[in-house]
């Protein structure tokens, strides 16, 4: 009797290990589908993969939870479209890699549209962005012609170094070391400028009036921008549906307030009502 009973046992903890295995295996295939284009299972999580050292878009907040402008209109458009939400922080060099796997099905983080557009599906611009030069204040750096042998220092695979490495090319050969020099975040570029380890950090116009707004007493603007440009929010390729959602989903935002209302929420860093374009 002992012996049937524990051929019955063994053979229902197989039944149901297979069963588990069967539920995993589906999970997975659900999984790699969402980063797939636009079908509506794929829409119901919104995995943003965001910059967690990049506020006011996207920073860690003092009760330990992120938050940021973008990830409060993220959430904001899946309570609309009836989607979960999740944060997911990202090494930024590795947002391609992320994307292209599925863990993080779209790029809401003070994204740059211009010179990406063949590697998104985007939505549309909704933020004017410039990218600048920021320096110390009491550098004596006025202009461009006087970072001539200076170190100066951006974020890897950033908007800011696409146009030094292009536009501005001529520029940054007059840096010293005939480049920019790159760091892995902004914050840590700023405390080296801040230390006077860089004399200048080229970054988005958001990220410096976040940083002046914090220091204006250290830090200020060159009155020249390098470039200017757009945010938009980036989805695989093809995923033109996800997309065209979110900016429908935006648009309503803005006429019911709710854009301007988030807007006041970051003023203290910097972030301008202004600047919103998507209407």
């Amino acid at each position: 009797m002992k012996k049937k009973l524990a051929t019955l046992v063994a053979c229902a903890c197989v039944a149901c290990l297979a069963a588990f295995a069967f539920a995993g295996c589906s999970s997975a295939n659900s999984n790699s589908s969402s980063s797939s284009p636009a079908s509506k299972d794929a829409a119901r999580t919104l995995v943003v993969g965001f910059d967690a050292a990049y506020p006011p878009y996207g920073f860690m907040g003092d009760d330990g939870s992120y938050t940021g402008f973008d990830l409060d209109l993220a959430k904001e458009v899946c309570d609309r479209n009836g989607w979960e939400f999740k944060a997911e922080a990202i090494d930024w060099d590795a947002k391609d890699a992320m994307l292209g796997s599925g863990s993080i099905n779209c790029i809401w983080n003070g994204f740059t549209m211009e010179g990406r557009e063949g590697k998104y599906a985007f939505s549309e611009p909704y933020m004017l962005n410039q990218q600048v030069i920021v320096v110390r204040s009491d550098s004596g750096i006025a202009d461009f012609a006087g970072l001539a042998g200076k170190a100066v220092m951006t974020q890897v695979d950033s908007a800011a170094l696409d146009v030094l490495e292009g536009d501005q090319a001529k520029l940054a050969a007059t840096f010293a070391g005939g480049a920019p020099q790159t760091i892995a975040d902004y914050n840590n570029a700023f405390l080296q400028l801040e230390s006077g380890a860089v004399d200048a950090v080229a970054c988005d116009l958001s990220i410096a009036q976040y940083q002046i707004s914090a220091k204006p007493d250290v830090f200020t603007q060159l009155g020249t921008e390098l470039s200017s440009e757009h945010y938009a929010v980036g989805f695989a390729m093809g995923d033109t549906e996800t997309a065209d959602t979110v900016s429908a989903t935006l648009k309503a935002m803005y006429e019911d307030g709710t854009v301007e209302s988030i807007c006041k929420k970051y003023a203290e860093y910097g972030l301008s009502f202004d600047n919103w374009i998507l209407k």
